[in-house]
């Protein structure tokens, strides 16, 4: 039994993602006890130096080896925070699993750009301010054996879902959305995973520039508009969408720009009508994605959604609208288990297969050439 806290920061930037956890055996064998759960809100200030990093246009290499020294700091202090709430000692920690902060992620080779990826939060800051040993830069290992380096969490989604009657289907819906099928009586081999395109991100930013507020909390918002049809198929007709698996996406594609160009090309759509039309998005892509690439090889048992959407009322009846009543839309907590919480676990999880010398890409997910083993371990420094 080992004592790990994991760590997430993910594409919304909405905070750090704390979970402390208690982890029992690895591989098929894993179990896993939640302690408890944070979300520490980024500082305003560094979270303009992130969205700074992530454009294009105003980020630079000074920028960026700061801002890997400052993420660092701000991780270490999430696993301080928890482990002062919970009164743990930070000696007892055995280890911690660091996703870190996406900068930038190149999934396909583009001119003279390589497959690539960036996560900064510097694991050796994180390690020496709580002097434990730190598990980081899970995705680059997967991109050297030919992979897209996403999605990653399907491995502990296998080993904590995975179930003898049913076809589960885990959908997070964070800044992107993306999907992990789980069928029954599941092998490694079994299971494919994909991102199935937007899921907060656009109703995020549409949400804060029109209604100054960061989310749209409960789907409240969305509830009061009406879907226009016109920017959905334009929306839906995103060559992403439906194009073949496996595939990732991010901010690259959905982010600030997107934004600015369908507002300036759909500028008689009032801002309500902006945030419930977006969420149909969110909701209709999933569902497509579903019907495409998913019910032709298998039954749809349950859809259980985690992430920040999973909060949205609006996007998860709309989603099981489109489904229709075959396919039963859950939330995490349905089942036992922690909406906002999943990811960070997830990185725990992936940190305890490293430790113990075992891989934990799904090729079937990400497109790796072969299983490797995830990570680059910061030993405890004193």
């Amino acid at each position: 039994m080992v004592y790990a806290v994991g760590l997430m920061s993910g594409t919304s930037l909405d905070g750090i993602d704390s979970a402390l956890v208690e982890i029992t055996r690895y591989g098929s064998d894993t179990e896993v006890k939640l302690i408890d759960f944070m979300t520490i809100p980024l500082e305003e200030a560094l979270l303009k130096e992130i969205e700074d990093a992530i454009t294009l246009v105003s980020s630079n290499a000074q920028h960026l080896c700061s801002l890997n020294f400052k993420l660092g700091y701000a991780f270490a202090d999430a696993v301080k925070q928890i482990c002062s709430k919970n009164q743990f000692p930070l000696n007892k920690l055995d280890f911690i699993g660091s996703h870190g902060q996406t900068i930038y992620h190149q999934p396909e080779v583009e001119a003279n750009f390589v497959q690539s990826t960036l996560q900064l939060g510097e694991s050796a800051v994180i390690a020496y301010e709580t002097n434990t040993k730190v598990v980081s830069n899970f995705r680059v290992m997967d991109m050297a054996a030919g992979g897209y380096g996403a999605p990653l969490v399907p491995h502990s989604e296998l080993l904590l879902y995975r179930s003898k009657t049913k076809t589960r289907l885990l959908q997070n819906i964070g800044g992107i959305g993306n999907v992990t099928i789980v069928p029954k009586n599941a092998t490694i081999d079994d299971l494919v995973a994909f991102d199935t395109g937007p899921g907060n991100m656009i109703i995020d930013e549409i949400c804060k520039r029109y209604f100054n507020v960061p989310f749209d909390a409960s789907g409240e918002l969305a509830a009061k508009g009406n879907v226009n049809e016109r920017l959905l198929e334009r929306c839906m007709s995103i060559p992403y969408i439906l194009a073949p698996i496996p595939k990732t996406t991010g901010r690259e594609l959905f982010g600030t720009q997107f934004v600015d160009e369908i507002l300036v090309e759909f500028s008689d759509v009032s801002p309500i009508d902006f945030i419930t039309t977006m969420t149909m998005f969110t909701a209709k892509s999933i569902a497509e994605n579903y019907k495409k690439f998913i019910l032709p090889n298998h039954p749809i048992d349950e859809v259980i959604v985690g992430g920040g959407g999973s909060h949205n009322k609006t996007l998860l009846h709309m989603l099981q609208e489109l489904l229709g009543e075959h396919s039963k839309v859950l939330v995490q907590e349905d089942i036992g288990f922690s909406s906002d919480a999943k990811e960070a676990i997830a990185f725990a999880i992936l940190a305890n297969e490293t430790l113990n010398g075992l891989p934990s890409n799904v090729p079937g997910a990400t497109k790796a050439n072969r299983l490797v083993i995830l990570g680059n371990i910061t030993p405890k420094p004193y």
